[in-house]
């Protein structure tokens, strides 16, 4: 079982995800407990990851359509939303497939998930699970990458490391400078830097971007971020 949760939005939670996810085909399933921004019918981040690392097994607790935080987003749809009991019993029946099950959160880990103020890092220690903090790679990461990794701790949560989720094809001093410091600021090892655009590939040059990019804790050959740039095609579909 491992939480991914994100030190802010936008940061490349769901790419990650399914990076993850591709590295251990056909062992895997993925759960989004409150998915947001997306009306019935519309792909979610789930429909993402499945896309992405095809095998892995996925499911959706609740839906919302503002793009809001989930409690917010529930609220403003009549609904309470999920508690993290709720999610912890689907995350366990995922299990008894699934060796290894993904939740991916929506934004940091003390976003709230329902009304009453259960949060991922909530659901994270109702099922005694580690955390996987994806972060930005530019101006501003290490902060926010500190803090959400204090918080973890003040909560008594474990945290395997950091992943950035989008590294650029042209990283200024910042993000190149991010590289050696992120370790430093966070006292969490840097286990990847999924390349920008990864999510535009095709699944196998996914898998192999992935694998190329992530560090062998999380099934990856990478030795040390950066990763090289992504395949633009397989070879074989594209």
């Amino acid at each position: 079982m491992l939480v991914v949760a994100g030190t802010g939005t936008g940061v490349g939670k769901t790419a990650v995800t399914a990076a993850v996810a591709a590295l251990h085909p056909g062992r895997a399933a993925a759960l989004k407990p409150a998915q947001t921004g997306a009306v019935p019918g519309e792909a979610g981040d789930a429909d993402e990851v499945a896309r992405l690392a095809p095998g892995t097994a996925v499911c959706e607790l609740a839906r919302y359509p503002d793009p809001l935080a989930p409690a917010t987003a529930a609220r403003r749809a009549g609904r309470a939303g999920v508690r993290a009991a709720e999610a912890a019993r689907a995350a366990r029946a995922l299990a008894r497939e699934n060796p290894l099950v993904l939740v991916e959160g929506a934004g940091g880990p003390l976003v709230r998930l329902h009304e009453n103020g259960d949060t991922l890092a909530d659901l994270a220690a109702e099922l005694a699970a580690p955390v996987l903090l994806v972060t930005r790679a530019g101006l501003g990461t290490l902060n926010d990458t500190a803090a959400a990794a204090e918080a973890l701790a003040a909560r008594g949560l474990a945290c395997v490391g950091t992943v950035i989720g989008s590294w650029p094809a042209r990283p200024g001093l910042a993000a190149r400078c991010n590289l050696a410091d992120l370790p430093e600021t966070s006292g969490l090892p840097l286990l990847g830097a999924l390349p920008g655009g990864a999510a535009r590939l095709c699944p196998r040059a996914f898998a192999d971007t992935a694998a190329a990019s992530l560090t062998p804790r999380l099934g990856g050959r990478c030795g040390a971020p950066p990763p090289p740039r992504p395949r633009v095609t397989c070879g074989v579909c594209c």
